[in-house]
């Protein structure tokens, strides 16, 4: 299966001059979410897993017009600024500085679980992430080598690339990147760190194109690399897996689990968990399918080129 590299993560390279703001597969997020069926719920719950810069978030408060709860979670504390001030006069919003995989624990201190009609997962990293420098996620813009989702968190790129064996980054750079020059880039890194430390994004690029090796012609040779080590720092497929299970859990009876991801490695570990779940002897959920963003949206959104939207049921019978 060819390996998907996220859009955003090679746009510059490719230079494209398009919002990427715009949250992704919007309409069909919230028809997914049960917002487009024409039939208002009471008092619903919803949950929008990862905020982000709340394009989704704004959708959903509009979906339910005033009526019912959104709770969003973000574990990135720019978001949470964020979010505290764009929706400060919204009176049925609640934003909540976590990491998604505490879903569950989330829902029960607030006394939801168990109750929320939707729960929405947009994955991966957020375009005001990639624009920032500072936060090292781009190696189109030089910046300090961090890349933390939650930089008051866990050690930064530059950290790991300093202490790690050659074995565990060019395993790292294989497994979450398919990067066919694994071994050779992790071996460069070694050799170069001997000499001076690898601290910005700019130092890490050049140093992996600098590396020769099969490579593709169609985005930046860095590409690959940087995605891989972004996903082990922040542990996203762990995460995520944590996070499928406890966001069923918290569900009530007819609610929907909507997961909007943007690679194969993502896209796998959804595509499987929901599956396992709906076929296994005491299933939790039903599928309800999957989806693809349009022609315009992948005309006028790179971000949306490589997205895959699944939608996911709570079985149960409904209040």
């Amino acid at each position: 299966m060819p390996f998907d590299i996220a859009p955003a993560l090679h746009r510059d390279w490719a230079d494209r001059t398009v919002d990427l703001h715009r949250p992704v597969m919007l309409d069909e997020a919230l028809a997914g979410l049960g917002l487009r069926s024409g039939a208002p719920l009471t008092n619903p719950v919803f949950v929008d897993a990862t905020f982000g810069r709340g394009g989704h978030s704004r959708a959903i408060l509009d979906g339910i017009g005033g009526n019912g709860m959104l709770h969003a979670l973000d574990q990135d504390p720019q978001a949470v600024a964020h979010a505290r001030e764009a929706f400060a006069d919204v009176g049925n919003f609640a934003i909540h500085h976590r990491n998604f995989a505490g879903i569950a624990a989330f829902a029960q201190e607030i006394g939801i679980a168990g109750r929320v009609d939707g729960v929405l997962m947009d994955l991966g990293v957020s375009s005001p992430q990639l624009d920032d420098a500072a936060r090292g996620f781009s190696f189109s813009k030089d910046g300090p080598l961090d890349m933390r989702m939650n930089p008051q968190a866990g050690e930064s790129a530059a950290q790991w690339l300093a202490r790690a064996q050659e074995a565990e980054i060019a395993d790292v750079l294989w497994r979450f990147g398919e990067e066919r020059n694994s071994r050779r880039i992790a071996r460069r890194i070694v050799e170069t760190r001997k000499t001076a430390p690898i601290e910005t994004t700019a130092q890490l690029a050049a140093l992996i194109a600098s590396v020769p090796g099969p490579r593709s012609r169609k985005i930046h040779p860095a590409t690959r690399s940087f995605q891989a080590i972004r996903i082990h720092i922040n542990r996203e497929l762990e995460v995520l897996t944590a996070a499928l299970d406890a966001a069923i859990d918290v569900l009530a009876p007819g609610g929907r689990l909507v997961v909007i991801s943007f690679h194969s490695l993502e896209d796998r570990i959804v595509k499987h968990r929901l599956r396992d779940d709906a076929r296994s002897e005491t299933p939790r959920v039903r599928l309800l399918g999957k989806q693809f963003p349009g022609d315009d949206e992948r005309a006028t959104n790179p971000r949306a080129r490589s997205a895959v939207l699944r939608i996911a049921q709570r079985l149960g019978e409904q209040p």
